[in-house]
């Protein structure tokens, strides 16, 4: 069971690629397995801060081979931009690797996405508007381009032809204003930049590692709650964000999968629409999101804060095998007197621990229970034992409300922020 899994627990940014980053050095190869440049990981090194959106969280250390996947859709732009930036911070990326299977996001892809929102009017998913939809679309509809397809002597043609058949879908839309050409020419010319990569099959080189006995992490994008098939859905992403998307996404066995890391913050969070029941529109929920910083990394939006979610975080904990808890953000209620945690939810009147099919927050109310607070600067507390009295009382409340143990706490943003839970 040479790989090791890392996914977020709620609705993403939960803090993955500092967890990521802090782990690679135990292993040999980081790889991404799903989502696309609509997903941030967000990596504080000393006083740099680093953003990355389809980039392994690895790359930072020199001696980790970084993969994306072939369960990832790449924008050639946006790779090329990230590129750029890490050699302006003097990182290299000679340990990059680039799946030939994964799929291409083309400027009609975003396109289509921007044209596609517009028309939903007061029912709009919150779309990042990165082309991520429509690009999992034609994935599943046999018509995407590829890694592969770009190194090919029939790639134009290729190109043009899906390109004619988005212009034919945008007939079905409003208009909305979108450069095509102009970012048609930028598409193009960052192709140069894909095609000096180093482009694997993924299947093959992963599982030669595993034969080889080297130690695999696999990154996950996004969180639980947005997943097709058991996120809320629509209010979804457009791939597996859970463990089961590690083998579809990178092309390995079940049998290969070892330990399962889930990340939640210590609250909760999420961007754009969709349903979230223990959102606060409050102050309450206001300084979580001063404090917590919550924008998000890819889009700069506001995020909708509110209490941690026990029923939730117990689902996802579920459907992804999670064996080992990290709890990220806990200096952000550092402040607060007392802290919330939803136990239960009242569904048209009946108390239930499960998550209802329709997660909406007008049929649910969630059923609280209050936590003292520890009132008290995090900062310099470097070892488990010196956390206050409470805010341990508060993690040994989540490992017996959740059936797991917390192995990391996050206390800040920066690398050296981290407690191992020994």
């Amino acid at each position: 069971m040479a790989v090791d899994v890392l996914l977020g627990l709620q609705w993403g940014d939960e803090g993955k690629g500092k967890i990521v980053d802090y782990l690679s050095d135990r292993y040999d190869v980081v790889a991404r397995f799903q989502g696309g440049p609509n997903a941030g990981h967000t990596i504080v090194i000393g006083d740099d801060k680093h953003v990355l959106h389809t980039i392994p969280s690895g790359i930072f250390r020199k001696d980790i081979t970084n993969v994306i996947g072939n369960g990832v859709v790449i924008d050639p732009i946006t790779l090329e931009k990230e590129l750029n930036k890490l050699k302006k911070a003097n990182v290299t990326f000679d340990n990059l690797y680039v799946a030939k299977k994964a799929h291409l996001i083309l400027p009609t892809h975003r396109y289509l996405d921007a044209a596609s929102e517009a028309s939903k009017g007061k029912m709009k998913i919150g779309s990042t508007l990165k082309g991520i939809g429509p690009t999992y679309m034609d994935k599943t509809g046999r018509n995407g381009l590829r890694v592969g397809d770009v190194l090919s002597s029939g790639f134009l043609e290729k190109y043009e032809a899906l390109k004619a058949k988005h212009l034919g879908m945008m007939k079905m839309y409003p208009e909305v204003e979108f450069d095509l050409e102009g970012e048609e020419e930028k598409w193009m010319d960052s192709l140069d930049t894909l095609r000096n990569l180093k482009s694997i099959d993924c299947a093959y080189y992963l599982n030669s590692q595993i034969k080889a006995g080297k130690k695999i992490l696999a990154e996950g994008a996004q969180g639980s709650m947005l997943d097709i098939d058991f996120g809320t859905y629509p209010y979804v992403t457009s791939s597996s964000t859970m463990t089961a998307g590690v083998c579809t996404g990178l092309g390995i066995a079940p049998s290969a999968i070892g330990k399962v890391l889930g990340i939640t913050k210590a609250y909760c969070t999420r961007v754009g629409s969709g349903p979230f029941p223990t959102q606060l529109d409050d102050h309450a929920g206001e300084t979580l999101r001063k404090i917590g910083q919550e924008f998000g990394a890819t889009t700069g939006r506001p995020r909708r804060c509110g209490w941690i979610d026990i029923p939730q975080l117990k689902y996802t904990i579920m459907i992804n095998g999670v064996t080992h808890l990290t709890v990220t953000k806990l200096d952000v209620l550092n402040t607060f007197e007392h802290i919330m945690a939803a136990e239960k939810y009242k569904v048209n009147g009946v108390e239930t621990e499960e998550l209802p099919y329709e997660l909406d927050n007008s049929l649910i109310t969630p059923i609280y229970k209050s936590i003292d607070g520890w009132q008290s600067d995090l900062s310099d507390v470097k070892e488990y034992d010196s956390l206050p009295d409470a805010a341990k009382s508060f993690i040994t409340y989540l490992e017996k409300a959740l059936g797991i143990p917390v192995v990391y706490v996050s206390t800040g943003p920066a690398r050296r922020s981290l407690i191992e839970k020994v």
